[in-house]
């Protein structure tokens, strides 16, 4: 019997460096993921999340440090290390012209497959994930989730131990993401290990065991997702001002009720503190006594998200609903650097 190692993926001090435009897309990335588990890589658009999984899937190498899958070093056994991960990246990665069934037909000859496994293979996969109707269907014919559910099946084709999903949920619908969601943690429930990029914060609660926040190609939180949201405090604190400049206003009144800095967006103020009912109390009391007036008041728990914003100066599923707003799967920023296939270097 194969032994498993207990860390399935780990990179080491990874940089990369694209001359073009001189961008450091990694500057000394460190990660493992354990065994059966899901890590989720965070980060805003353009702070290495991509480049990292293209290292691990061997598709770019790293100009200095080390990765291995299962043991196996991404640069030294890079054929060795494609035969047990699949990738299912920002864009589906299959064919218009053919069926769903001829798509994953295809990807397993292309894995030297034997031909009646793969018939058997592709039936299977199909039934998994609830394409068998559409299965003689060309992809033109495809709805959006339909290619996300497609194109994870053929990175499943030859039952790969390590998955790699690089935002796989950018641009679908809410239900379709919650199917997706329900694939994924059926296929880590049977032991599959997953390295997943996302900017979707409610996805990596669901899905991740731990979580790496990157930013500028470097690591810049690590740990549970309790964890990191426990670094925030106990309660946020969020009013709702009438516009953004007596937000504003409001912001720097109560700014004394916590030792973090209020975070401001538009006419939103929210304050992170260790006792929620009695700040919002002071908070009240303050904004009364200024006569400022309030729409609104809500002490809630940290999410993710206000983690993200705190590390990163913004909230991720900004960018993300812009993406699903104007159909993108992904957005380059004025500058960075793309890839010899025209995809983002980051």
């Amino acid at each position: 019997m194969v032994q498993i190692p207990s860390i399935a993926v780990e990179a080491h001090d990874l940089v990369k460096v694209f001359p073009k435009g001189k961008v450091r897309a990694l500057d000394g990335v460190s990660l493992e993921v354990e065994s059966g588990t899901v890590l989720g890589l965070l980060g805003p658009n353009g702070a290495g999340k991509t480049t990292a999984v293209r290292i691990l899937a061997t598709i770019l190498r790293p100009d200095s440090g080390r990765a291995a899958i299962l043991g196996h070093d991404v640069v030294k056994e890079a054929q060795t290390v494609r035969r047990i991960i699949g990738l299912a990246g920002q864009n589906a990665a299959v064919d218009e012209n053919l069926t769903g069934r001829e798509n994953i037909i295809m990807v397993g000859r292309l894995s030297h497959m034997d031909p009646k496994a793969v018939a058997s293979r592709a039936h299977e996969l199909l039934d998994d994930f609830g394409l068998t109707e559409a299965a003689n269907r060309p992809l033109k014919t495809y709805s959006g989730g339909m290619r996300r559910r497609l194109d994870l099946a053929t990175a499943l084709v030859a039952r790969p131990p390590i998955l790699f999903l690089d935002e796989p949920t950018t641009g679908l619908d809410p239900q379709s993401r919650q199917d997706l969601w329900g694939v994924i943690e059926g296929l880590v429930a049977k032991g599959t290990t997953v390295l997943l990029t996302t900017q979707y914060l409610e996805e990596a609660d669901r899905l991740c065991r731990d979580i790496v926040v990157v930013d500028h190609g470097q690591v810049i939180a690590q740990g549970t997702p309790s964890q990191l949201k426990a670094t925030m405090g106990t309660s946020v604190v969020s009013i709702t001002l009438p516009d953004p400049d007596i937000a504003k206003k409001a912001a720097a009144l109560i700014s004394s009720l916590s030792d973090k800095e209020p975070l401001v967006e538009g006419g939103t103020v929210e304050l992170t503190v260790e006792d929620g009912p009695a700040i919002a109390v002071e908070v009240l009391r303050a904004l009364d006594g200024a006569h400022i007036p309030l729409s609104g008041l809500l002490l809630r728990e940290p999410s993710l998200d206000d983690v993200f914003l705190s590390l990163t100066g913004h909230k991720a599923e900004v960018e993300a609903a812009e993406e699903l707003a104007t159909g993108r799967g992904g957005r380059r920023r004025r500058g960075e650097p793309t890839t010899a296939d025209g995809k983002d270097a980051a």
